[in-house]
């Protein structure tokens, strides 16, 4: 299986846990994103269209700990930007391995050769290389030749080096399901521990936004693949019941709080991919935000969306209260072949609002004046306080 069946029994654990403590509103994940600077400049990404000033910022190891004291979710997953950029990265995965934490430590693979022995594989630990398909579907991805060769040169050299290798795929309009279910067959046997994959969210803000796929197409894409991988051994880091969302077959609404995202600007309101706000702690963003706003039917932005951040969640959840139907899906795979359920009405949405330059300009005016974040609970890291703020592991960073 490609999750290691002691975090599995972890993770359910925890999730039974949250269940009969009547606990309503829970992470699963923690997604940190310690910066937002990249070395490539993908196009259906929008993570990166910031000033240089805000780019240049950083969150610090003792941030990071303190977004895990805060959260305290039994996965984080440490994306960017890319992470790799950042000089406190090796401390900040070996501090929240050092508290037993199953961290994934997302990575372009650009800079993954050269940072390999700052890390020491572990049972808490995994890469995961982003990889959007074959050598010509992730180099137009990411708008550079010669990008897959070297990831894929990283990721074998990680494996040889005893490191656990996840790779995330993420798929757009035009994608090929032979061709993707082809990539599916290389990367297992690239020796990969497991995929995990999704369709491109339209980020508002991503230079190509004729490639975003909506919901039906979605499903029948993900359909034709799944279709394609019927008894082959593909190994998802994914629930089975997601990758049933992902072809149609469960009508499942969006958990926006079960991956909550930590930035240099704060807690991001909504979710992963929607930033609409930024509260100052995660009990804030938990309490003060109105989830009943978002989601597919009742946010036009949230149209299309069948990403993981929002409905791996919903899935795992499914999962503690349908165990025999994940049974199922997990022993015969995705139907591919029934109708589909019926797709959320649209009707009652509410439109699109647009708070990006207003928050930017937010964010430029805390810079200027020095003015610091606030703080979560602190922790202390070897005997000692960390670096304390995102202007101070900036100054170290770069």
């Amino acid at each position: 299986m490609a999750v290691p069946l002691m975090q599995a029994v972890r993770v359910g654990r925890y999730v039974v846990k949250q269940h009969l403590t009547g606990r309503k509103r829970y992470p699963l994940v923690l997604m940190l994103e310690p910066l937002f600077r990249c070395n490539l400049a993908c196009a259906g990404c929008g993570k990166i269209d910031y000033p240089a000033q805000i780019l240049n910022q950083r969150l610090s190891l003792q941030e990071c700990l303190d977004a895990d004291t805060e959260a305290d979710a039994p996965v984080i997953a440490i994306a960017g930007g890319e992470p790799l950029l950042h000089k406190e990265m090796p401390q900040i995965v070996k501090g929240l391995i050092g508290r037993k934490k199953y961290v994934y430590l997302c990575t372009n693979g650009l800079l993954l050769e050269k940072k390999l022995d700052d890390y020491e594989p572990s049972p808490f630990f995994s890469w995961d290389v982003h990889l959007d398909g074959d050598q010509l579907m992730h180099d137009a991805s990411v708008c550079q030749d010669g990008v897959f060769e070297r990831a894929t040169a990283a990721i074998r050299l990680a494996k040889s080096r005893g490191f656990r290798v996840s790779i995330n795929c993420t798929l757009f309009d035009g994608a090929i399901p032979e061709r993707v279910a082809a990539f599916f067959d290389e990367v297992m046997a690239m020796g990969v521990d497991g995929i995990m994959t999704a369709p491109g969210y339209a980020y508002e803000r991503a230079p190509d936004q004729a490639h975003f796929l909506n919901r039906q197409k979605t499903k029948q894409l993900f359909r034709d693949i799944f279709r394609l991988g019927k008894g082959k051994k593909w190994r998802f880091t994914q629930s089975p019941l997601f990758l049933n969302f992902l072809a149609g077959n469960e009508n499942y609404h969006c958990t926006p709080w079960g991956k909550p995202l930590r930035t240099v600007f704060g807690w991001q309101r909504p979710c992963y991919l929607l930033g609409e706000g930024y509260a100052k702690t995660f009990r804030e963003l938990m309490d003060d935000t109105a989830w009943e706003q978002y989601g597919t039917g009742a946010y036009e932005k949230c149209a299309d969306c069948m990403v993981h951040s929002g409905y791996e969640s919903t899935a795992v959840m499914d999962a503690v209260a349908r165990p025999w139907h994940i049974a199922k899906v997990a022993l015969f795979g995705p139907e591919t072949e029934k109708p589909m359920v019926p797709e959320i009405s649209l009707a009652n949405q509410r439109p699109a609002e647009y708070g990006y330059e207003e928050q930017v300009q937010k964010q430029m005016e805390r810079i200027s004046t020095g003015a610091k974040p606030a703080r979560g609970p602190r922790v202390r890291v070897n005997g000692r306080p960390a670096a304390n703020t995102v202007s101070e592991a900036a100054d170290a960073a770069d």
